[in-house]
C-alpha cells in the first residue's frame, strides 16, 4: 500500500512574510488529495523526530550543534540569506528527517509499498556542514545513508528532479560509490553548481531556461535510465521537487503534471525491476500551491500503480 508520512510540526516552520516555503504548500497537497479521492487509499503516518545519531550519518557534529543552538525562542534566525529558523523550525526539520527514516523502515519491513513524505523544510541543498536554500538537514541523504547503514544495502540510487541542483546531496555522496545520484535542474541557476556529467556515481543533467517536456524527457531518457539500469539499485530514493512546473514562478522550465507522472512511472518501473519496488520519495521544492498539489497527485498516482 502507498503510504504518506507527514506531521503537524511541519506546518509550524514559519519562514516569515514573502518567503516561498510556506505551510500553505502542505495544506494545498492535503486538499488536492481529498479532492482526487487518493486520500482514502493512502495509509497515513506521523513522522517521528530524527535522532542526533541519524543526523550524524550525513552532517558534521559541530554543524548539528549550531543548528540546535540557532533555534530561536521567538522571532527569526537567518542561517543564510534564504534559510530561516523560527521557534517551530527545528522540530519541523527533525520531523522531515524522521519521515525519511520511517519510510525506509516501513518499506524494508514490508509494511508499506512506496512512501511519500509530505514534509518541510526541504533538504537537498543542505551540505555536510552548511545550511542553504531553505534547507537545514538533507532529508533524502540521511534516509539513503540510514538504509545503507541499518539494512546493509550495497547500492542505492537518489534521483532529484527539482528545478535546483541538489548540491547538498551531491556534496555528501560525491565520493561514495554505493550511491548513484541523478539530478536534473535548470542551469545556470541557483545554487550555481552542477554540470553535465555522466561520471562515476554522478549523473548531472542541466537544462536551459525555457526547456519543455520534450527536452526534459529526452535528457532523462538518455542519461538517467541507462545509468540506473546499469547500477541496479536495491532502493530508489526520490528528491521530488515540483518547481520546474510551467506555472511555478520559481523557475523558467515548462514542465506539467503529466511530466511528473511520466518520470514517476518510469522510476517506479526501474525500482520494481531492480529494487523489489522499494521507493521513498520526499518533497523538495514546488512553490505555486495549485500546480504543486496537482503535480503531487500525479506523482502519487504513478507510485500507486
Amino acid at each position: 500500500m502507498l503510504a504518506m508520512i507527514s506531521h503537524p510540526d511541519c506546518l509550524k516552520h514559519d519562514t516569515g512574510a514573502m518567503h516561498p516555503d510556506t505551510a500553505e504548500r502542505l495544506h494545498a497537497i492535503n486538499n488536492q488529495l481529498i479532492m482526487s479521492g487518493l486520500d482514502f487509499v493512502i495509509r497515513h503516518y506521523d513522522a517521528p523526530k530524527a535522532t542526533r545519531e541519524q543526523l550524524a550519518l550525513c552532517h558534521d557534529g559541530e554543524y548539528i550543534d549550531r543548528v540546535f543552538a540557532s533555534s530561536p525562542k521567538d522571532g527569526f534566525t537567518n542561517m543564510d540569506g534564504d534559510t530561516v529558523m523560527s521557534p517551530g523550525s527545528l522540530d519541523a526539520a527533525l520531523r522531515a528527517v524522521g519521515a525519511g527514516v520511517m519510510g525506509v523502515d516501513l518499506v524494508m519491513e514490508g509494511k508499506a509499498g512506496p512512501v511519500f513524505g509530505a514534509i518541510r523544510p526541504p533538504g537537498h541543498h543542505a551540505e555536510h556542514d552548511k545550511a542553504m536554500g531553505f534547507c537545514l538537514f538533507d532529508n533524502i541523504a540521511i534516509a539513503a545513508a540510514y538504509a545503507l547503514e541499518k539494512y546493509k544495502l550495497e547500492r542505492v540510487a537518489i534521483v532529484d528532479f527539482d528545478v535546483h541542483h541538489g548540491n547538498g546531496t551531491e556534496d555528501i555522496f560525491k565520493n561514495d560509490e554505493r550511491v548513484l545520484f541523478c539530478s536534473s535542474f535548470q542551469h545556470p541557476f541557483y545554487p550555481f553548481t552542477g554540470h553535465a556529467s555522466d561520471t562515476k556515481n554522478l549523473v548531472d543533467v542541466p537544462l536551459p531556461a525555457g526547456a519543455d517536456s520534450s527536452a526534459f524527457r529526452s535528457a532523462i531518457t538518455e542519461h538517467w535510465f541507462p545509468a540506473l539500469n546499469n547500477f541496479q539499485p536495491q532502493f530508489l530514493f526520490i528528491s521530488a521537487g515540483f518547481d520546474a512546473h510551467i506555472y511555478d514562478d520559481m523557475s523558467s522550465l515548462q514542465l506539467t503534471e503529466a511530466d511528473y507522472g511520466w518520470i514517476t512511472t518510469e522510476l517506479h518501473s526501474i525500482a520494481k525491476r531492480h529494487a523489489e519496488g522499494r521507493v521513498v520519495s520526499l518533497l523538495e521544492g514546488g512553490y505555486d500551491p495549485g500546480s504543486l498539489a496537482r503535480s503531487v497527485v500525479s506523482h502519487l498516482k504513478a507510485l500507486l500503480d
